[in-house]
């Protein structure tokens, strides 16, 4: 073979070589294209009795989130340089937490999303949670109330909570009402009713307990089943037991009709704590001045920066008010997984489910820290106030308003 042979073959190995390797990092990028899309699945109860509550607190959380995402190009995914878009897939639990497992499951397994967001309620997130872990994916349990939450946490270590126990909010409570008893503002008799439900029954136990060591008489206790439509018996039975405090944990349609047939029958104690749904604007809406004074879980310090930017976007693109007690928490749940997964860079379930364990997160409630998959910081007391719902407890917190004991009553 000639010099000027050998040399022709040696370029065109040297050319082989270099095709081949335009092709491994062609393949290498190949094989690191980013995704289409994120996959985002839900069920949650468009039709039945948690309807109300979804619709309120849930459903529009999970639209405004996703709709400023996508505005804004997508989640960042650092592994590709590149936003990528959330793409939802929804089904409606009908109220039923055995839909809600099933849809669960279809969501994981048959469309094969790469999220799923839980649906309202405390009996619903406890309903879906196995599947969430025997899947492994992270459940953002947001408007779900439970002592079972720091044992729940334990087991099922995909697992987050966000609205804290059934004992904290009934020690929130009644350490308002001893104070108030204690300056001589009401006597030491309460009346409570609940729905028979997780959320009810707990928060009962809870608030039992707590009378108890605060030095309250429970004068009348009574359970009501789901779909109650009447509640003027149980109002006046209430009634008659000479308690300044009246207690109901209850659900959105309850709280209305709870409320409404108290105006009728005459029920006016100097302190009324309602459920679910004496937070929500359409509360405000309904009873407009009676509502003054009306107390409930949760509550928000408006004077919060980052909480009147949301309330203002969430009217913005829902078209209507934010809830006053879960809608942050919900919304505060969704900023974190966001950030988990850009901090992530790629969609790891495994990884983003670390970091919601040990990441600190900025949101609307300001710089937020999980302590054993728990949020801590929560206001368990809010109240009417010329026409907001402002946090009252934790009353050394700050942000909390002095609480207004007895209501005024128009």
């Amino acid at each position: 073979m000639t010099f000027a042979s050998k040399r022709f073959v040696l370029k065109r190995i040297a050319v082989a070589a270099a095709i081949a390797g335009l092709g491994s990092v062609a393949a290498q990028a190949m094989a690191q294209e980013a995704p289409k899309s994120i996959r985002i699945g839900w069920a949650i109860a468009k039709t039945g009795v948690n309807a109300g509550g979804t619709s309120v607190t849930t459903a529009p959380n999970y639209k405004l989130w996703v709709k400023e995402i996508n505005d804004a190009g997508g989640i960042l995914l650092k592994a590709y340089n590149k936003r990528v878009p959330l793409e939802v897939i929804e089904y409606d639990d009908r109220s039923s937490t055995e839909e809600a497992v099933r849809a669960t499951e279809r969501l994981i397994t048959q469309d094969k999303v790469d999220f799923v967001l839980p649906p309202w309620g405390t009996g619903s997130n406890l309903a879906v949670g196995p599947t969430y872990e025997k899947h492994k994916y992270p459940l953002l349990a947001a408007t779900s109330v439970t002592d079972k939450a720091p044992d729940l946490a334990k087991r099922w270590k995909h697992a987050f909570f966000f609205l804290g126990t059934g004992g904290e909010y009934a020690e929130g409570l009644v350490a308002l009402l001893e104070k108030a008893k204690k300056d001589g503002k009401i006597n030491n008799k309460i009346a409570m009713i609940n729905i028979a439900d997780g959320f009810g029954v707990e928060l009962a136990n809870a608030t039992r307990k707590a009378a108890k060591q605060h030095g309250f008489e429970l004068v009348y206790d009574k359970s009501y089943p789901i779909g109650t439509q009447d509640m003027t018996p149980v109002i006046n039975e209430a009634k008659g037991k000479g308690a300044d405090t009246f207690v109901a944990y209850s659900y959105p349609p309850d709280t209305m009709l709870i409320t409404e047939q108290a105006r009728t029958q005459g029920l006016a104690p100097k302190v009324m704590f309602t459920g679910v749904g004496t937070q929500f604007p359409m509360f405000k809406g309904k009873f407009g001045a009676a509502a003054e004074g009306m107390m409930a879980p949760g509550g928000i310090d408006a004077s919060n920066p980052q909480m009147q930017a949301y309330l203002k976007r969430f009217k913005e693109v829902t078209g209507q008010e934010s809830d006053r007690f879960a809608s942050p928490i919900v919304y505060t749940s969704l900023q974190m997984l966001q950030q988990a997964i850009e901090r992530v860079g790629k969609i790891d379930r495994a990884a983003v489910t670390q970091e919601l364990k040990a990441g600190s997160f900025e949101t609307v409630l300001g710089t937020v820290k999980l302590e054993n998959q728990m949020l801590t910081k929560l206001w368990h007391v809010g109240q009417w106030q010329n026409g907001e719902f402002n946090a009252v407890a934790p009353t050394t917190r700050a942000g909390a308003k002095p609480a207004v004991i007895p209501r005024v009553t128009p």
